[in-house]
C-alpha cells in the first residue's frame, strides 16, 4: 500500500480501514492479494443487492455504451422515465410523482424546499438523534453527533427538535416512552413552533446514525394523525431504511401509515449515486417549475442502475429475505447478549440491527470500538453509530444467506470473548 498516495486524500474523511478492494461480489470484498472480507456495512447501507450484482452491472454497461449523460432540463433520458415508472410500482398508490437527485442529503433538502413551497410555511420539526445529511440545511436538521455540526454554525434557522422515543435510553417501557415523546411534541407545537408555521415533520422510521433505534409503531401512527390534524406534511426519511432494508420495501410500512413525502437514496442505485423525492402529483404541482433542479438528477447512467436495482430487489424478494435473515441475526445476537451482559440492548427490523454496549449503567464506547476492531482483524467489517458511538450496527447486503449470518455471528462471538 502506498501511504504517500493515501496522503493525497483529504484528512476530513474518516476511514474504518485502509483496505483497497479490487473487486466485490455479494457480501464480500477482495483485495489485490485475494484476501476476502465480509462486508456487513454495505457501504453504509447502499449495496442492498450485494456488490456487483450481475443484473445491475449489465444495466450499467449497456447504458454506458448508449448514453451516459442527458441533462433532464434539456433532454429526458428514457432511463429516467423508466425509473419513475418503476418506482411508481413499489410506492403507495398516492405517491406517484418523482424528482431525482444525487445523494440523500440533496433529496432531503429538496423535500424541505417542496414542503415549504407547498404549505407556504417555514418551520421544520426533526427528532433527537436524527441524521439527515451534511449540507447546511440538513446539518441544521441533524442531531445525532456534534461532530457533524461543530464549527459550522450558524446553520439555517426554522428547525426545531423533538425527543425521539428511544426506549432503552430513557429506561422506561415503550408505552411510557411514546406517551412522553408525544406530550413533548405537543408542547413544542405550543411553545416553539405553532402548527400554522410548521411546514413538515421529518423522521427516520429507524434512527440511523442516532443508534439504529426503531420508532415504535404507535408513535409513527399518532405522528401521522397529528400531521393530518394540523396540515403539517409528514416526511419519511427512507434514505437508509428504504428498498427492503427493514424487511419491507419501506420502513414506514411497519406502522401501516402513508407519508406525504418519501426521501430515498442509498439502496436505490446499488452504489451509483442517485436519490429521489417522492410525493403525490397534487403536492408536486405546488412546486413551481424552475424553483428547484440540478445538473445530474435523472441522469441516464444512474437511472439505469436504479431501474435494475429495484428490479432485483423485487424479483428476488429481498425484503422477505431481509426479514428472515434479520430474525436469524437478532436471535443469535440475543443469545450472545445472555452470555455477554455488556450488550445492553439488541434491536432493529430486518437487516438494520443495532447492538448497544453499556457498562456501569452508561454507554461504553471503548468496548464497542474494541469489539469492532477485533471483528475487523477477523475480516468482518462492521460500523458503529449512536451519539455516544457505543452501538455496533449490522447492515449486510440483503442477499446474505443463513450460513453467512451464522459465520458472522461466530466471528462476533470470538471478538466478544477476546475483548471481555
Amino acid at each position: 500500500m502506498n501511504t504517500d498516495s493515501l496522503a493525497l486524500l483529504s484528512p476530513v474523511w474518516s476511514h474504518l480501514t485502509t483496505i483497497q478492494p479490487e473487486r466485490g461480489e455479494g457480501i464480500y470484498l477482495y483485495d489485490a492479494a485475494g484476501v476476502r472480507y465480509t462486508d456487513f456495512t454495505s457501504g453504509i447501507g447502499v449495496t442492498n443487492t450485494g456488490h456487483c450484482h450481475p443484473r445491475v452491472v449489465a444495466a450499467i454497461q449497456e447504458q454506458a455504451a448508449r448514453l451516459i449523460h442527458g441533462q433532464i432540463n434539456v433532454v429526458i433520458a428514457p432511463a429516467a422515465v423508466r425509473l419513475a415508472e418503476t418506482l411508481n410500482t413499489v410506492t403507495p398508490d398516492a405517491i406517484n410523482c418523482f424528482f431525482f437527485s444525487n445523494s440523500g442529503a440533496e433529496a432531503t433538502e429538496g423535500a424541505i424546499k417542496l414542503a415549504r413551497m407547498a404549505t407556504r410555511r417555514t418551520n421544520i420539526i426533526t427528532f433527537q438523534g436524527s441524521f439527515h445529511g451534511r449540507t447546511a440545511q440538513t446539518m441544521a436538521m441533524t442531531n445525532s453527533k456534534t461532530v457533524y455540526r461543530s464549527r459550522y454554525q450558524p446553520l439555517p434557522s426554522g428547525v426545531f427538535v423533538a425527543p425521539f422515543p428511544y426506549t432503552y435510553r430513557y429506561g422506561w417501557d415503550e408505552e411510557t416512552t411514546v406517551d412522553f415523546c408525544l406530550h413533548e411534541l405537543e408542547l413544542l407545537l405550543k411553545s416553539q413552533t405553532a402548527p400554522e408555521e410548521t411546514a413538515a415533520i421529518i423522521i427516520e422510521p429507524i434512527l440511523g446514525e442516532g443508534g439504529y433505534v426503531p420508532a415504535p409503531v404507535r408513535f409513527l401512527q399518532e405522528l401521522r394523525e397529528l400531521c393530518t390534524e394540523h396540515g403539517i406534511l409528514f416526511i419519511a426519511d427512507e434514505v437508509q431504511t428504504g428498498f427492503g432494508r427493514t424487511g419491507k420495501m419501506w420502513g414506514f410500512e411497519h406502522a401501516g401509515i402513508l407519508p406525504d413525502i418519501i426521501v430515498m437514496a442509498k439502496g436505490l442505485g446499488s452504489g451509483v449515486p442517485i436519490s429521489a423525492v417522492a410525493a403525490s402529483q397534487e403536492l408536486m404541482s405546488r412546486w413551481p417549475t424552475g424553483s428547484h433542479g440540478g445538473t445530474y438528477g435523472g441522469g441516464a447512467l444512474a437511472a439505469a442502475a436504479a431501474v435494475a436495482s429495484v428490479a432485483v430487489i423485487r424479483d428476488e424478494n429481498l425484503p422477505a429475505n431481509a426479514a428472515r435473515m434479520g430474525e436469524r441475526l437478532m436471535d443469535g445476537l440475543v443469545e450472545l447478549q445472555g452470555r455477554y451482559p455488556f450488550i445492553g440492548d439488541v434491536r432493529g427490523r430486518g437487516l438494520m440491527v443495532g447492538t448497544e454496549f453499556t457498562r456501569g449503567g452508561g454507554p461504553d464506547k471503548d468496548l464497542a470500538k474494541a469489539v469492532q476492531k477485533a471483528c475487523i482483524e477477523r475480516r468482518l467489517l462492521l460500523l458503529t453509530c449512536g451519539s455516544s458511538e457505543n452501538v455496533i450496527r449490522w447492515i449486510p447486503p440483503l442477499v446474505v444467506n443463513e450460513a453467512q449470518i451464522d459465520d458472522a455471528l461466530t466471528v462476533f462471538e470470538d471478538a466478544l470473548r477476546t475483548v471481555s
